[in-house]
């Protein structure tokens, strides 16, 4: 047969067999990266897909565990006439299986601080009552050990880090040996004079793939350094998901005080109503004066019933993050106070460099300039191909066609790609951009954690400056005028009016200070988490 015609069977012949098998042929598409617009957002991760909850990882780069660079087929060599076509996808370990890639949703944010509207009149309770703390509840400590032990959000992130030891054992395993029988130069019929060939041969051999670039060894310490950087994430997704914990906390004690002050409000208008009673019986004040004390007695109430709200909502909310059913979180009982009773932070200086060594994020970048160095050396081990070692321990040779005896052999070899070219270059090159871009990144992190730190202990000082000058100044000179006015309304000489504007001056002070009291607090917390410490209970 002309070589022109035997091409043009062996066309005929492949295409028959791509009719048969499938009429729709499937290829591979672009490889173009979808833009931000028409990709899925970060914030959402499809149900069951293997996207990271804990974010983008630090110094990640895209490496195929075990990838061979340039292998469009496998290069499997044996003694004979002809080679086994076996893939290597089947003697190549975590091929389907990716290093974990830039993560699908990012880490918690901090749950916005609610403010509700407050109504009625505030006033400041006695220094018992101010003073006291609830001996029963669950207290910030307790709160926070519960987070970490009921919150599934944080249970669901925390199954990534035996995601990332499997990929460990993934990257560690090693490749399998081929087993190849086959039989050649069988003839369609029978051999003769007329038509010499064979003998028939049959041959049994096995091809052990080894790994002379140790790329078993990069991959098993790219894993690992991916591992190190999913447990600094988790560790970070805990710290913000404590400050959520923190605000919420916050919002409760916050809404208690509220709660304290519109009584003690309430309280203080009886006891002027009563006064303004007694007056008008003795025909120093008008009726006008006790409806009007009267309707501020009324809208006090009012705001007593928004205050006790506004507690079961925060209690609520409280709740929704450790994960306590509603109808229970509406009774939950918290201990502690907004008030500053502990000993100052260290200096700022001191803040940054704590932040610097044990803030999660900020070890995370550090451990992924790591995890992109080994990328580096995966990417350098990619280079070249496994060789493989052929032995082929039987061989039989049928020569009874010739009225011979049949004979047996065995054979080796070795089959070594030629690195004529680095098919690899490109991701070698791209891992070594990436550990220059990850080193940025740590850079610009630090810095941002700084800032962080540095604005958090001003924001402490600053609240607890303003705190301490309210209560020491603003505050008594506030009442000093409201007993004034008072007395005076007593006596006779000033008119109710006058009292009344004075104790609005006095309300509006008191509200400032607790709105400048639970700002404080915050603050205390704020600066827990920039530094990625309990510093301040």
């Amino acid at each position: 047969m002309k070589p022109l015609r035997l091409l043009q069977v062996i066309g005929c012949m492949i295409a028959g067999v791509a009719w048969l098998f499938g009429r729709e042929a499937v290829a591979q598409g672009p490889t173009v990266e979808p833009s931000s617009v028409e990709a899925t957002p970060r914030a959402m991760a499809a149900p069951g897909s293997f996207e990271s909850l804990l974010g983008p990882r630090p110094g990640g780069i895209e490496f195929v565990l075990g990838a061979q660079p340039g292998s469009d087929e496998a290069l499997l060599g044996r003694i004979g006439t002809a080679a086994p076509r076996v893939p290597t996808e089947i003697t190549t370990p975590g091929i389907p299986a990716l290093v974990p890639q830039p993560r699908g949703i990012a880490a918690p944010e901090p749950l916005p601080a609610p403010r509700a509207p407050l109504y009625g009149s505030l006033a400041l309770p006695t220094e018992d009552e101010e003073a006291e703390v609830p001996s029963r509840g669950i207290s910030l400590d307790e709160a926070i050990d519960r987070l970490l032990r009921e919150n599934l959000d944080l249970r669901s992130r925390a199954v990534e880090i035996p995601q990332a030891r499997a990929d460990v054992l993934t990257a560690s395993l090693r490749a399998n040996p081929i087993f190849y029988a086959d039989a050649q130069l069988v003839p369609y019929g029978n051999y003769s004079e007329q038509r010499p060939g064979g003998p028939t041969q049959y041959d049994i051999n096995i091809s052990y793939p080894i790994d002379y670039s140790q790329k078993r060894r990069a991959r098993i310490a790219f894993a690992t350094s991916v591992l190190r950087v999913t447990e600094a994430q988790y560790q970070d997704a805990v710290r913000l998901e404590i400050n959520n914990l923190y605000g919420a906390f916050v919002d409760v004690l916050a809404a208690r005080q509220t709660l304290r002050y519109a009584r003690a409000s309430v309280e203080g208008l009886q006891r002027l109503l009563e006064a303004t009673r007694l007056l008008y019986e003795k025909d120093l004040a008008s009726r006008a004066d006790v409806n009007q004390i009267l309707s501020q007695l009324q809208i006090a109430a009012v705001g007593v019933v928004d205050a006790e709200e506004n507690l079961r909502k925060a209690a609520r909310n409280l709740g929704s993050i450790l994960w306590i059913p509603p109808e229970e979180a509406e009774t939950l009982e918290v201990r502690g106070s907004i008030e500053d009773r502990a000993p100052p932070p260290p200096p700022i200086e001191e803040l940054v460099r704590l932040a610097l060594e044990c803030r999660p994020d900020v070890v995370a970048y550090r451990l992924g300039l790591q995890a992109a160095r080994s990328g580096v050396g995966l990417a350098s081990a990619n280079r070249y191909q496994d060789a493989y070692l052929l032995y082929q321990p039987y061989t039989f040779l049928d020569n009874s066609p010739y009225n011979r005896r049949s004979s047996h052999a065995w054979a080796v070899g070795l089959t070594i790609p030629l690195p004529v070219y680095n098919r690899n270059q490109g991701n070698l090159e791209r891992a070594r951009l990436n550990v220059e871009q990850s080193a940025l990144e740590l850079r610009a992190i630090e810095q941002r954690v700084a800032t962080e730190v540095r604005q958090a202990a001003r924001e402490y000082q600053v609240s607890l400056e303003i705190v301490k000058r309210i209560r020491s100044e603003i505050l008594p000179s506030a009442a000093l005028v409201r007993d004034d006015r008072f007395r005076l309304f007593q006596s006779g000489e000033g008119t109710i009016v006058s009292y009344l504007e004075s104790q609005r001056v006095y309300n509006e002070t008191v509200k400032a200070y607790l709105d400048t009291a639970v700002r404080h607090r915050r603050s205390m917390l704020a600066l827990n988490t920039a530094v990625g410490r309990r510093l301040l209970p």
